[in-house]
């Protein structure tokens, strides 16, 4: 089973059109979005939910008043300023949480000397399983100002994960997140393929070293796409180069093209309207060579 995952050192750079695309050409493999902070691919694969699993993660404190003494001993020892103050109906001094504030830390309930803050797990967002057109989707929705977002995308790949492998899937095509920081690592930790989109610009270029020096540290191939190139063919060029020198591949180019909001807003992916960039995108299909994959045991779906 092969893992191809498309991530790139910043966001906009187009690697959910061109993930929904790859999921199009493939035909039948199971798709997976780890861009659990700002989900975006079943805009273009209108994914039809079948199965819905809350996710728990780290714990938040929450205040009883009816053990609350007021003694502020929590407000006190709180580094994060989440224990607020206020004055009640009564006129009495009242301590509450701000549970976007809270750290999930526990010193407060550690020092409480009433035994009045409560620390049950937090919900954190919901993890989904749906079918699309082009096969299985495992998707997931954070919740807002949650954490632990790899932990989260660590879930959402070993569901995926699972059901490649029991409904006999030879490939998972993962839309990651951009940057390089927790969830990215939790993305590409173990997979197969790595693509990594970036366009011609100074911080793109910059963005996409940072990413291969991570793909290097975890030694894992991967391969290098400059869309929308034509803009700066001189950058491009500058780009290719150092990502040749860090060891990468190069997968190919995508031209600008202003039908790629056009198959956004039908919601389609941009291979299946007639443009520039999707033949382009369909090159750079061909190019990683993962169609092969794709065919294995390919009747049974």
């Amino acid at each position: 089973m092969k893992e191809l995952v498309v991530i790139s050192g910043k966001g906009g750079t187009g690697k959910t059109s061109i993930t929904a695309s790859f999921a199009v050409l493939a035909g039948k493999v199971v798709v997976c979005d780890c861009d659990v902070d700002a989900a975006d691919l079943h805009l273009v694969l209108s994914p039809q939910i079948h199965r819905q699993e809350d996710f728990y993660s780290g714990h938040l404190a929450m205040i009883n008043q009816e053990k609350c003494v007021a003694c502020g001993l929590c407000a006190e020892y709180c580094r994060f300023d989440a224990v607020k103050k206020k004055i009640n109906a009564a006129g009495n001094e009242e301590y509450l949480i701000d549970t976007v504030s809270c750290e999930g830390c526990g010193v407060c309930v550690r020092f409480c000397p009433a035994n009045a803050i409560d620390f049950p797990e937090s919900l954190c967002g919901q993890w989904f399983v749906s079918d699309t057109r082009c096969g299985p989707m495992v998707h997931a929705k954070l919740g807002i100002a949650a954490e632990n977002s790899g932990k989260l995308v660590s879930t959402v790949r070993r569901e995926a994960k699972d059901i490649a492998e029991k409904e006999n899937y030879p490939l998972i095509i993962v839309d990651g997140p951009p940057g390089i920081g927790c969830p990215v690592i939790a993305s590409l930790t173990g997979a197969s393929h790595v693509l990594i989109v970036t366009e011609p610009t100074v911080s793109g270029e910059h963005d996409m070293e940072r990413v291969l020096s991570l793909t290097n540290h975890f030694q894992i191939p991967a391969a290098v796409c400059v869309n929308k190139w034509d803009i700066n063919p001189v950058k491009t060029e500058s780009i290719e180069q150092k990502a040749l020198a860090a060891k990468a591949t190069i997968a190919g180019r995508i031209c600008y093209d202003r039908a790629v909001t056009r198959a956004q807003i039908q919601k389609k992916a941009v291979v299946e309207i007639a443009a520039p960039s999707a033949d382009d995108i369909r090159q750079l299909w061909i190019n990683l060579n993962l169609q092969e994959a794709v065919n294995i045991n390919g009747k049974n779906h």
